[in-house]
């Protein structure tokens, strides 16, 4: 029987995949065109809006 592995708070805040999706290599394996690059680049954004809306949250919160 296997033991459950508790989550700690690290487990909930790791970033590196969303750092990964705005810093990783080209790979040439795979396909890109118009519609593939504008559909990344609006996720780009949107995830930018939503970590600075958490981050307004986070503020207006403290102070």
């Amino acid at each position: 029987m296997e033991k459950k592995k508790k989550n700690s708070l690290k487990d909930y805040f790791q970033v590196g995949e969303a750092f990964g999706y705005f810093f990783r290599k080209k790979d040439p394996s795979r396909p890109s065109n118009f519609n593939i690059r504008m559909m990344h680049g609006i996720n780009k954004i949107s995830i930018i809006v939503f970590l600075l809306g958490v981050i307004f949250l986070i503020v207006k919160r403290l102070f």
